[in-house]
């Protein structure tokens, strides 16, 4: 069986990491846990001041499963892996299972998401899964939907990515599986204020609720979807007109 790297943002003894590790080992996957020692969400791809400096880890075993925690970000799980810091590199990732959803464009922020990217950057292909509860219940529907996804993702060209998420109900509770589009993210926003020692600070508001787009990610995960969106990284656009324009003004 494939050899399946797990790891996720919430930090390596997250109850979803605890949850989703020994539901994919008993899937007959030659499972390996590693990720970050503390919770980095909302951290992208960040992997700074990974390369040529010794990175801290720690190891705990339950049920069978050994958890490395390491002193860095997802992507920086995912790297060290690849590179064999742990043995053979994973033939898959599967980043999650997150607490809380990731919806919406700004999942480019989401380090459960940015894990599963990472590993496509060398032709690893990768499910990263999300949980719509703060406080979830229900951990084993989302095992059992990543399970799945992974069965699936094995036999697809190297370096697909797929971001799910699962709504917090037990699994015959669902209303089916749908593809979905990215919302745009409407359901929050940055607001620049000033703390009381006088310096720059960031909040984070709620904005009055609009009706989410049909076929979105945001309305099909509300109507009880499991919700699955392939997504790419970085990608040129191929379009030269910027570079002809800029070729026509160096002409003097």
């Amino acid at each position: 069986m494939p050899r399946v790297l797990i790891t996720n943002d919430d930090g390596y003894r997250a109850p979803g990491i605890r949850a989703l590790a020994p539901a994919i080992a008993a899937l007959g996957y030659d499972v390996l846990v590693v990720a970050p020692l503390l919770d980095e969400s909302g951290v992208g791809s960040a992997r700074a001041g990974l390369v040529n400096r010794p990175v801290r880890t720690a190891s705990e075993v339950e049920n069978g499963v050994t958890y490395t925690g390491i002193e860095g970000t997802p992507a920086g799980a995912v790297t060290l892996a690849q590179a064999g810091a742990f043995g053979p590199p994973p033939d898959l990732v599967l980043s999650g299972i997150n607490r809380g959803l990731n919806i919406g464009v700004s999942i480019f922020h989401s380090g459960t998401v940015a894990a599963a990217l990472t590993a496509a950057e060398t032709g690893t292909s990768a499910v990263a899964v999300s949980l719509d509860s703060e406080n979830p219940a229900h951990w084993p529907t989302a095992a059992t939907i990543a399970g799945d996804a992974l069965g699936w993702i094995t036999g697809e060209p190297a370096g697909t990515v797929l971001t799910i998420n699962v709504p917090d109900r037990p699994l015959d509770q669902l209303a089916g599986v749908r593809h979905a589009s990215l919302a745009v993210n409407r359901r929050t926003r940055l607001v620049a204020t000033t703390a009381p020692s006088g310096e720059p600070m960031i909040v984070v508001e709620r904005t009055p609720q609009a009706a989410a787009v049909p076929g979105t990610d945001e309305a099909l995960l509300a109507e009880g979807f499991v919700t699955v969106t392939p997504i790419v990284g970085i990608r040129e656009v191929r379009d030269d007109a910027a570079a002809t324009a800029l070729a026509k003004r160096l002409v003097r």
